[in-house]
């Protein structure tokens, strides 16, 4: 860790940082704060830990969605640790659909390994605002979702109060909020084609939950974040 990385955010430092925890309960606060919550989501694409920024090849086949990873309700194993790793592995497997079918596109894959954060060529800034500024993420489980990682990224930078956090709990949290997010917020189909920008900005938020998952994962839980199950 330590020292500065280029990704999708501009130059950032390699530890999460908040700048606001007022944000905390940002999920329950009206539109007009849409460039507040545009900023937390962003914060959230920086990398915790890791090495530089890298992508991954996405893996040949076929790009419907039934190819991939099931619902995280039909996971084999009720364990909650391994919900988590599914909804970490699946974030991945989204992401690297998006690439290959050209909604982003990844800087210099790296195939063996989930990476810290996602260093995107395409788009770039991400479209997190319409052209009247306003965040295009105002679905509730869109707020609900930043709003769980707004309150993992601060646990993490809080000193007084991580070593007493229940980190499977609050990764578990975070992942169910995925789920309801994925279930609900749909980026392909329609929206890939009518509303490309909303899609994307979407995927931003998914590569943002794969980021902080990762870092839950491997840093406070001490196991291994997968590329896939």
């Amino acid at each position: 860790m330590g020292g500065r990385e280029q990704g999708a955010g501009g130059e950032i430092n390699s530890k999460f940082k908040i700048q606001n925890s007022k944000l905390n309960n940002f999920c329950l606060l009206p539109p007009a704060d849409a460039r507040g919550l545009a900023n937390a989501a962003l914060s959230c694409l920086t990398s915790p830990v890791g090495d530089a920024a890298r992508s991954l090849l996405p893996r040949s086949g076929t790009t419907t969605l039934s190819d991939h990873l099931p619902p995280l309700s039909q996971s084999p194993m009720p364990n909650s640790l391994f919900a988590v790793e599914y909804a970490h592995a699946r974030c991945c497997s989204l992401v690297l659909l998006a690439h290959r079918e050209g909604l982003i596109k990844l800087r210099e894959p790296v195939p063996n390994t989930s990476p810290a954060f996602w260093d995107i060529i395409f788009p770039n800034p991400l479209p997190w605002l319409n052209c009247d500024g306003i965040l295009r993420l105002n679905h509730p489980d869109e707020r609900r979702l930043i709003g769980e990682l707004i309150q993992v990224v601060d646990n993490i930078e809080c000193p007084d109060i991580s070593g007493s956090v229940k980190w499977e709990k609050v990764a578990l949290n975070l992942s169910q909020a995925f789920e309801k997010f994925w279930s609900n917020c749909r980026i392909w189909g329609e929206i890939k084609i009518t509303s490309p920008e909303l899609a994307q900005a979407r995927l931003g938020l998914l590569m943002a939950t794969q980021s902080v998952l990762r870092f839950v994962l491997e840093e406070n839980l001490r196991v291994f974040a997968p590329l896939e199950l």
